[in-house]
């Protein structure tokens, strides 16, 4: 359990998952948080009385503990650790939209100053894979990018969606740090520097990563979701109507295992059990928490954990000793136990009245037997998915087909399956007129990924008032909103990615089985499908020799599926092939757009410096105007500087709106450098990935479309 030992009240706003503790010096522990209107503030109350030199760094006039750093930008994630190698304290780094800043608080000097095209949603800073030098590792715009102590490029990768999270864990237990990248579409991605290693489908945006121990790791969604991973096997995972702020790994019960501490966006703190989920310590801050960090800040060799809200109000926690332990269980979660039994309890009474009044009507017959629920000994539940076209009246979707075998009823249907109902949950309740041995359910996938459907339903006989309840599980193939029927006149697909393998026909088709909705009896890899959710066509062959062409206009399709074969045939290394004309057009334009959109950023940068200097000449000599009393003149001045101020700010908006159009432009390229990647497998996809780089950063467009379509620069 945890005991609260200290309380301050800062009087700064805190932002939201903005929130480090840095040794600057080496020696005191400082907490650093953003803080609005683009400022840090370090609170060091440890070294009280030195004031700071006069560069970024400046004393606040409301607490004395207080230095803040001005950034003059939105901060959007900071963190603070060792970067440089012969360094003895920490250094700070923030991150913007636009730029990447490592702050040497102790001597208030920058180490660098960065510009980061793709902004930096997230930060990590430690070591990577076989990279000797520790890296400030931000995410931003769909890529990934690593500097070292003296801002050196040294890692960039692109990854689905922009990043919303990072940590850094061994998550292969090979002695070496993978990264974690938590994103907008869904997927918790792992990579060994620029290989992609493994990912996990998660049902929302993941906003939070923490490494808790080995390769266990805690994550948070956006929907209120926590849980943890030990690798790619979900442990266990909670739901709260409220959003989870920050996550942390702590020893609050000093039994050598972490546990998950979650700060949540309506105050509460709790500390769950690693393995169970279990909540075995709450507290609550009158405001939503902006973080959970832990630190040594009382410098007494103990080791705390620090909450802090929005607010500004900080707590310290320590473990509570091994006799304070059996006392320290907050009243609220012993009533929340308390409860919790009872209701069990409740349970379990009146499910054993249900078993005493089923008991007593046996030895009768027809009515009361009906009516007491019981059903024929073969009762069973059975389950068939079809494919089902659009009409009129309903989209395409996957129809499940739930059945009894004999005169039962089914009164009531209940399916959980995380990503494709809202609230990962769906009941069917037929009418009392309609009620029968069948029902069928709609299903429509949101993207293409396996889902396992858990079906609980309600069986009985047609004038029960008890019914029995039937548990079973089945899973949706990954690729199964694709028709095997084809209309005749549908437009034959002009991309195509290509490919050989080493292996026998019948592998493909047992894959086909596994990831389509196919009927029984297909023997042959050679077939088409219609895709319900776009309607084009999708078409794959397989020759003798052992060549693949998969056609489809679709890129995200064709390497859903390259991944997906090579997967279940484990393949590590695959080379290929691909042409799509219609997207490598559009890609065409967006490069074309981007330049555009740079060459007006830089005009317009200029632009606005010339009316900098403008200004201030111009209020130098409206204030030496109004020292000589011509007042006219300073007059004349302060109208002239009035309208300059304001074409400042109208170049200003249109600078921002061409800043806010060239990320999406950016956007969509890193997500092309991605498709192409996933076009292929093992290192080959990295170095598809690194060379589709080096041409957009020597701008040669006509090798980045070699590359994408080769595989290499050199074809």
């Amino acid at each position: 359990m945890l005991v609260p030992i200290f309380t301050l009240k800062l009087n700064h706003k805190i932002n939201p998952r903005m929130v480090a503790i840095g040794k600057y010096d080496g020696i005191h522990p400082c907490l650093t948080a953003a803080t609005q209107a683009g400022k840090v503030f370090i609170h060091n109350p440890h070294t009280r009385g030195q004031r700071p030199a006069a560069h970024r760094l400046s004393q606040s006039t409301q607490d004395n503990d207080i230095s803040l750093l001005n950034i003059n930008q939105a901060v959007s994630c900071l963190t603070a650790g060792t970067l440089g190698p012969n360094t003895t304290g920490h250094t700070l780094l923030v991150g913007s939209q636009t730029n990447l800043l490592a702050y040497d608080v102790h001597d208030n000097t920058d180490i660098f100053y960065k510009e980061v095209t793709d902004g930096a949603n997230a930060i990590v800073l430690g070591k990577l894979g076989d990279i000797q030098s520790p890296l400030a590792i931000i995410g931003g715009n769909c890529a990934l990018q690593g500097f070292d102590f003296e801002g050196n490029d040294r890692f960039w990768t692109v990854t689905g969606d922009n990043v919303r999270s990072l940590v850094l864990c061994d998550f292969t237990a090979d002695g070496k740090n993978e990264l974690l990248v938590g994103s907008e579409d869904f997927d918790i991605r792992v990579f060994r520097e620029d290989e992609l290693v493994t990912e996990m489908a998660e049902n929302e945006t993941v906003t939070s990563l923490c490494h808790m121990h080995g390769s266990r790791f805690g994550y948070a969604l956006a929907n209120g979701t926590v849980g943890v991973y030990d690798r790619t096997a979900r442990y266990w995972r909670i739901k709260s109507k409220n959003h989870a702020m920050s996550i942390h790994a702590f020893d609050l019960n000093a039994d050598g295992v972490v546990e998950l501490i979650t700060g949540w966006s309506n105050g509460k703190i709790d500390a769950r059990s690693d393995r169970t989920g279990e909540v075995i310590f709450k507290d609550n801050f009158s405001s939503s928490v902006a973080g959970v960090v832990e630190g040594d800040y009382r410098m007494d060799g103990q080791i705390q954990l620090i909450c802090t809200s929005v607010e500004g109000e900080v707590r310290g926690y320590l473990p509570a000793s091994k006799e304070m332990k059996g006392n320290l269980m907050d009243a609220s979660v012993e009533q929340d136990l308390i409860r919790e039994l009872s209701q069990r309890k409740q349970n379990l009474i009146l499910e054993l009245r249900n078993y005493e009044e089923n008991a007593k009507a046996l030895p009768g017959v027809s009515e009361g037997e009906s009516k007491m629920g019981v059903i024929p000994a073969n009762t069973q539940l059975q389950t068939a998915l079809s494919v089902r076209r659009a009409t009129e009246s309903q989209r395409a979707h996957i129809e499940l087909n739930i059945s009894t075998p004999n005169e039962t009823i089914i009164r009531a249907v209940l399916i959980f399956a995380e990503g494709i109902f809202e609230g990962e949950s769906h009941v069917v309740h037929p009418s009392a007129q309609n009620l029968s041995g069948c029902v069928r359910v709609p299903i429509i996938p949101p993207k293409d990924i396996p889902v396992d459907l858990h079906i609980k339903a309600f069986v009985g006989g047609k004038t029960s008032t008890q019914f029995h309840v039937f548990e079973i599980t089945r899973q949706l193939p990954r690729f199964s909103m694709y028709d095997l029927n084809v209309d005749p006149s549908a437009v034959q697909p002009t991309g195509k990615v290509t490919f050989s393998i080493n292996d026998r026909p019948q592998r493909v088709v047992m894959w086909l089985n596994q990831s389509f909705l196919l009927p029984e009896g297909i023997d042959s890899p050679d077939i088409t499908f219609t895709a319900l959710r776009g309607g084009g066509l999708l078409k794959i062959n397989m020759q003798p020799s052992g060549e693949i062409t998969l056609r489809t206009d679709d890129i995200d399709l064709a390497g859903d599926l390259v991944q997906s074969l090579a997967s279940f045939l484990a393949i590590e290394d695959l080379q290929a092939e691909a042409d799509f004309p219609i997207y490598f057009k559009e890609l065409r334009a967006t490069l074309t757009e981007v330049d555009e959109f740079h060459s007006v950023h830089q005009k317009l940068t200029a632009a606005m410096a010339d009316h900098s200097n403008y200004i201030r000449n111009m209020l130098v000599q409206a204030e030496d105007a109004r020292l000589m009393g011509d007042w006219r003149n300073m007059k004349k001045r302060y109208i002239e500087l009035y309208d300059l101020n304001r074409d400042l700010i109208n170049e200003y908006k249109i600078r921002s709106n061409n800043h806010n159009a060239l990320l999406a432009r950016l956007k969509s390229v890193n997500q092309a450098i991605q498709r192409a990647g996933r076009l292929r497998v093992g290192k080959l996809k990295t170095q598809v990935i690194t060379a589709c780089r080096d041409a957009i950063k020597n701008n040669n467009i006509n090798a980045l479309f070699k590359i994408m379509k080769a595989g290499t620069a050199s074809s």
